[in-house]
């Protein structure tokens, strides 16, 4: 299993210096998981710079993958990681479903840098 994080999927949508680094993951539909939260952020991300024509089609295709609600196990779980490890509630939701679901969780954010099973691309 693997999670995208937000980075990661705006630079395969924003058609960023690094697009192609995703693209052949993301085109094979590869066993990807979506966090709602990385659902939202694209949206907001994706609207803003473009139009809202462009965040639908953008959330289209995160929703072709299997999109994973926050529960309450990912509530708390995200609560302690983003304690433990200083982490904003969007990224320590990202981080407490990559762990729940086993996945590995590839970023371009450097607030994940050196975290387990975190592969860190740094941004473009």
């Amino acid at each position: 299993m693997l999670i995208l994080d937000s980075s990661c999927w705006l630079e395969y949508f924003l058609d960023g210096n690094h697009a192609n680094q995703y693209a052949a993951t993301i085109e094979n539909q590869g066993e990807i998981i979506v966090p709602t939260i990385v659902l939202h952020e694209v949206f907001k991300v994706v609207m803003r710079a473009s139009n809202e024509d462009s965040a639908l089609a953008a959330a289209g295709i995160l929703q072709q993958f299997t999109v994973i609600p926050v529960n309450e196990n990912i509530a708390m779980y995200s609560a302690k990681l983003g304690q433990e490890h200083g982490l904003a509630m969007a990224d320590s939701m990202i981080l407490a479903t990559a762990h729940i679901h086993h996945a590995e969780l590839w970023t371009q954010d450097v607030d994940f840098k050196g975290l387990p099973n975190v592969k860190y691309f740094g941004k473009p």
